[in-house]
C-alpha cells in the first residue's frame, strides 16, 4: 500500500484506528516512497473558502509515545516508568524526611502514644519540680532571715546555707538532664514503633526499654560528667586568669567562655542521637557514641538548625503559658495576704509555688516528649539515609514480622541478619561507599 501524496485525501479506513497500531509487516517499502517530482506546485495550493486539499491525520502525522486516546490522561514515555510514592504506613514517610515532616510526624507521635510518652515525661518533670520547690521556698526562708543580720560573724554564718542552696539548685538541674538523657532513649520506643504505625503502651514501652536501662544509665553519667567537668574546667581556667590578671582577664575570659560554648554545642549535637542508637541497635555505650557520631557527619548544620528552631518553638509555648500563671500568682498573693507579714507572705510564697511548679511541670513533660520525639525521627532519618533503614521498614511492613519489637532493631527471626547489614553500610552500595546524606 504506497502512501497518499500531497493534495489527496486519505483513503476512508488507511487510517489505523487507535487500538489498532499498524503491524510491521505493512510498513510501505522504500521503494513506494513518494518522489519529489510528485509533490504539488505553489500553484495548486488550495484557494481561501475552497475545501481542503489535504487533512491531517487525527495524531497531527505524529506518533508521541506514552499518548493515549482522548479522554485518557497521558502516560509516561516509553522507558520510564510511572512515580509511585513511597508507603506512609505510620507517622512519615519511609524515606528521607523534611523538616516538615520531623514536625508533623513528632506531633502524631505524642497524639498517638499519649500514655506512654507524655506519662513518662511527666514522672520525670514532677521528680525535677519537686526538687525546684523545696529550693525556693528554702531560698525564700533564708533571705527574709538575711533582713536581721546585723555583723559579718553573722552573715558569714548565713551565707553557709546559702551556698548549700545554690548547690541544691545546681543539683536538681543535673539529675533533671540526668534523667532526660535517659527518658530520651526510653521515647524512642513508641517513636519508631509509630512509623510502622504500631501504637505502645506505658508497660510495653518500659518492657522494651528495660534491658537497655544499664547503657543508658552509663550513657547518661558519662554525659553528665563530661559536661560537669568542662564546665568546672572554664570556671577555674577564668578564676585563674582574674587572680592573675585582675580586670584585663576579660580579654581572655570573654573568648574562652564563648569558645567552649561553641565546642560544648558541638559535640552535643554530634553525641545527641547515642540513647536512640543504645536502645534501637542495642549497642553499648561507647559503641552507641560512635554510632551517634558517624551518623551526624556531614549533617551538623542541619540537625543543628532543626534543633534550634524546635528549642525556640517550644520557648515561646513556655512562655506564653507562664505568663497568665505569672498574673494569677501576684493575683492569689494580692488577695490571700493584702497586707503582708512573714507568715502570710511565707503561706503566699508556698501556695504560689505550688501551682507554677504544678503548672510548669505539666508544660515541661508536653515539651519534653516532643523534643524526643524530634531527636528519634532525627535518629530514623539519618539511618534511613545511610543505612538505607527505610527498605528493612518496608520489608516489616509487608511481612507484618515482629509486631512487638522495636523496628530498626537487629532482627529476631530466624536466619535473618542484623540490621543495618555490614557494619551500618547502605545495602546496596559496595563496600567502603556511602550513598549522599
Amino acid at each position: 500500500m504506497s502512501q497518499p501524496e500531497h493534495g489527496q485525501n486519505p483513503p476512508p479506513g488507511g487510517q489505523p484506528a487507535w487500538g489498532n497500531p499498524p503491524q510491521w509487516g505493512n510498513q510501505p517499502q522504500w521503494g513506494n516512497q513518494p518522489q519529489w517530482g510528485n509533490q504539488p506546485q505553489w500553484g495548486n495550493q488550495p484557494q481561501w473558502g475552497g475545501p481542503p486539499g489535504w487533512t491531517a491525520p487525527p495524531d497531527g502525522g505524529q506518533n508521541r509515545p506514552g499518548q493515549g486516546a482522548p479522554g485518557w490522561p497521558p502516560g509516561p514515555p516509553y522507558g520510564q516508568p510511572l512515580y509511585v510514592a513511597p508507603p506512609k504506613p505510620g507517622v512519615i514517610p519511609l524515606r528521607p524526611l523534611q523538616f516538615g515532616e520531623i514536625l508533623d510526624g513528632s506531633f502524631q507521635t505524642i497524639r498517638r502514644n499519649a500514655a506512654s510518652m507524655f506519662g513518662s515525661a511527666l514522672i520525670v518533670q514532677a521528680i525535677g519540680a519537686f526538687f525546684i520547690g523545696i529550693v525556693t521556698v528554702g531560698m525564700f526562708q533564708l533571705s527574709m532571715s538575711l533582713e536581721s543580720v546585723s555583723s559579718e560573724a553573722e552573715f558569714a554564718d548565713a551565707m553557709g546555707p546559702f551556698f548549700a542552696f545554690m548547690a541544691g539548685t545546681l543539683g536538681v538541674s543535673v539529675l533533671v538532664g540526668f534523667l532526660g538523657s535517659v527518658l530520651q532513649g526510653v521515647l524512642v520506643v513508641p517513636v519508631s514503633r509509630s512509623v510502622l504505625n504500631r501504637r505502645t503502651g506505658f508497660k510495653q514501652m518500659w518492657k522494651l526499654a528495660g534491658p537497655r536501662i544499664l547503657p543508658l544509665l552509663g550513657v547518661a553519667a558519662l554525659l553528665t560528667l563530661g559536661g560537669l567537668l568542662a564546665a568546672a574546667a572554664v570556671i577555674g581556667i577564668a578564676i585563674l586568669l582574674f587572680t592573675a590578671m585582675g580586670p584585663a582577664a576579660l580579654l581572655f575570659v570573654l573568648p574562652l567562655g564563648l569558645g567552649s560554648v561553641v565546642v560544648f554545642v558541638w559535640i552535643g549535637l554530634k553525641l545527641l542521637l547515642a540513647p536512640a542508637a543504645i536502645v534501637v541497635e542495642q549497642t553499648g555505650v561507647y559503641d552507641g557514641l560512635l554510632r551517634s557520631w558517624r551518623l551526624t557527619k556531614n549533617n551538623w548544620w542541619r540537625i543543628f538548625g532543626i534543633t534550634l528552631v524546635v528549642a525556640i518553638m517550644v520557648g515561646i509555648i513556655a512562655q506564653i503559658v507562664q505568663i497568665p500563671v505569672s498574673l494569677a500568682s501576684a493575683a492569689i498573693g494580692s488577695v490571700v495576704a493584702p497586707h503582708p507579714d512573714p507568715d502570710s507572705m511565707m503561706s503566699t510564697l508556698v501556695l504560689t509555688t505550688v501551682i507554677s511548679t504544678a503548672i510548669g511541670a505539666l508544660v515541661g513533660s508536653v515539651t519534653f516528649a516532643f523534643q524526643a520525639s524530634v531527636s528519634s525521627l532525627i535518629y530514623m532519618d539519618l539511618r534511613m539515609r545511610r543505612d538505607g533503614l527505610d527498605v528493612e521498614l518496608m520489608r516489616l511492613m509487608e511481612t507484618g514480622s515482629d509486631p512487638d519489637g522495636i523496628p530498626g532493631g537487629p532482627s529476631t527471626l530466624p536466619g535473618k541478619a542484623a540490621w543495618p547489614p555490614n557494619g551500618g553500610q547502605f545495602p546496596s552500595a559496595p563496600p567502603g561507599q556511602h550513598p549522599p546524606a
